[in-house]
């Protein structure tokens, strides 16, 4: 089924873009950006379906998001919603 490309990118239920905020887009790339998730609720796990870097500082290692864009990606919802209910 073909979604109609002003429906799919509509403020609703799954998806939310936020283009008065002061930060919008976060990530470059991309046309849309998906706000739902604005903070990625994958961030302080160790895997997760996105694609991060771990960056060493020293005896640290950082994760970076700054070239994913998983969790803003339309079409990621659904998987999302399933990951998190894994912790439950």
């Amino acid at each position: 089924m073909s979604e109609n490309i002003s429906n799919k990118y509509s403020n609703g239920t799954f998806y939310f873009e936020n283009r008065s905020c002061d930060y919008y887009p976060c990530h470059s790339g991309s046309d849309h950006i998906n706000c739902m998730f604005c903070y990625c609720p994958f961030y302080r796990r160790e895997e997760c379906p996105g694609n991060p870097e771990f960056i060493k500082k020293g005896k640290k290692t950082i994760k970076s998001c700054m070239n994913c864009r998983f969790p803003h990606e339309y079409g990621n919802i659904d998987r999302i919603m399933e990951k998190l209910k894994e912790d439950f």
